[in-house]
């Protein structure tokens, strides 16, 4: 169970340390702030904004019972299946029986962090079905085999010299291609993967409960493609994701474009409510919906920390997070990283094996501040380490440590007992490895303050 924890804090070392990581990661960043900057001061009331966000979150979250139901009963009227999944198998399970029942082999995939949550690409893959991810990032990470880096940029720790050496290595491209170039080389090996695949998989920004539909945020086109011409579209869409009304996008669409990526709004934004209707001439001819829940009742059963779900995934947090921003996405090894990942993570997949992340913050409190619907993040984070304390989860040398240490601040006469220079060596000696290689350990000064505060009062005698 340690394992999980251990590891993070050597992958966070050696990533902290990574000079090139760390010069890819702060100019990218860089760009996002100067976009998201621009784009915030376009807000002619974003403080109203995000309250309004957050009062539609509240209201979703408390009557979720009523507006799943109301959800499918309208996506249904128009010819749409909706399947309820209570974990990943379920859901993968599902799934590969649409699949299989169709005989299809091939699916084209668009960018969905909640397949990547339930593992499908490697689900399918055992199956022998060949899953392709069609936006561009989550095409690159899939070609170098790795997992996504970010909520919203999944290749943001790639430079484009990265990139043109994987396509120079994989296609032949030249090992000097621009940008655009090697956009317009992805778009020529994936378009054909359209019109050749059986089945395309979705995920979806919002659920709509009182039209039936799902809406759907890109700036490439590849999720329209992906859901235009395969026969039959899977969308996997967490429950968490429900909007009351197709009148609050009026809200959401601009507050999730400019936290995510700074713009007034995404190029695509698409409002799909069912397969293919007979006065249509594109879609598909079989449309499903899979509601995933995979943990997610858990954190709405807990009162203190279930605003952790009103999270609309802009990624907003993860680029101002000083803990992210040095040990960067895949250190976590969770499908949400950041500071909403090490929020929700713990409930979702178990608090034994994830509570670590909730530790591994500043507080600095930057993480609520940019978040666009008021989640109160560094709140939660500390209602995280509350509640695995409370279960008795910490190791027992960490309880022992800090009884000890309670016993000592309580006393003073324990305070003073052990001079400057037993404490520096007991520093040295038990601290220096928890605290990194990297670090020098503070130097305490040979007498304590209270010592020192009557030494000084009797030469004033």
């Amino acid at each position: 169970m340690g394992n999980i924890a251990e590891d993070f804090l050597i992958a966070a070392e050696i990533k902290a340390f990574e000079t090139d990581h760390r010069r890819i990661i702060n100019n990218n960043i860089d760009k996002y702030d100067a976009a998201f900057d621009k784009g915030i001061s376009r807000m002619a009331n974003l403080e109203h904004a995000k309250k309004k966000g957050h009062s539609i979150k509240w209201k979703v979250m408390e009557n979720l019972d009523k507006f799943l139901p109301e959800f499918e009963a309208n996506f249904q009227k128009r010819g749409g299946k909706v399947i309820w999944a209570n974990d990943a198998e379920e859901a993968n399970r599902e799934i590969l029986n649409i699949i299989q029942k169709a005989n299809a082999k091939t699916v084209i995939k668009s960018k969905s962090m909640a397949t990547e949550e339930i593992h499908l690409n490697e689900f399918l893959e055992k199956h022998e079905i060949e899953s392709l991810e069609s936006d561009l990032g989550e095409y690159i990470v899939q070609l170098l085999g790795q997992k996504p880096y970010h909520i919203v940029t999944p290749a943001m720790h790639l430079s484009k010299e990265d990139i043109a050496k994987l396509f120079n290595e994989r296609f032949g491209s030249p090992i000097d291609s621009t940008p655009e170039q090697l956009t317009q080389k992805a778009r020529e090996i994936l378009r054909e993967k359209y019109m050749q695949a059986d089945v395309g998989i979705t995920g979806a920004n919002f659920l709509v409960a009182d039209t039936g539909s799902i809406c759907i945020t890109e700036n490439e086109g590849n999720a329209r493609l992906t859901t235009s011409f395969p026969k039959i579209h899977i969308a996997v869409v967490g429950i968490e994701k429900m909007i009351p009304s197709i009148a609050d996008l009026d809200l959401f669409w601009p507050m999730l474009s400019t936290h995510g990526t700074g713009q007034n709004l995404t190029v695509y934004n698409t409002i799909l409510s069912g397969p293919r209707q007979p006065n249509e001439t594109d879609g598909p001819e079989e449309m499903y919906v899979v509601l995933l829940d995979n943990g997610r009742t858990n954190l709405l059963a807990q009162k203190d920390q279930r605003q952790g779900l009103y999270c609309i995934r802009c990624g907003a947090c993860l680029n101002v997070c000083p803990v992210y921003k040095n040990i960067g996405g895949h250190t976590y090894d969770t499908t949400y990283s950041g500071p909403i990942g090490s929020v929700i993570t713990p409930h979702m997949r178990g608090m034994e094996e994830f509570k670590h992340l909730s530790f591994a913050s500043s507080l600095c409190g930057k993480c609520t501040e940019v978040c666009p619907v008021k989640i109160d993040i560094h709140k939660m984070l500390l209602l995280n380490r509350r509640d695995a304390v409370n279960e008795g989860l910490p190791a027992m040398k960490e309880k022992w440590g800090w009884a000890g240490w309670k016993k000592g601040m309580l006393k003073r006469s324990l305070t003073d007992f052990f001079s400057g220079k037993t404490k520096n060596w007991l520093m040295r000696t038990f601290f220096k490895k928890s605290w990194g290689h990297y670090k020098e350990m503070p130097e305490v000064a040979p007498k304590s303050f209270s010592q020192q505060w009557k030494d000084q009062h009797k030469q004033g005698e």
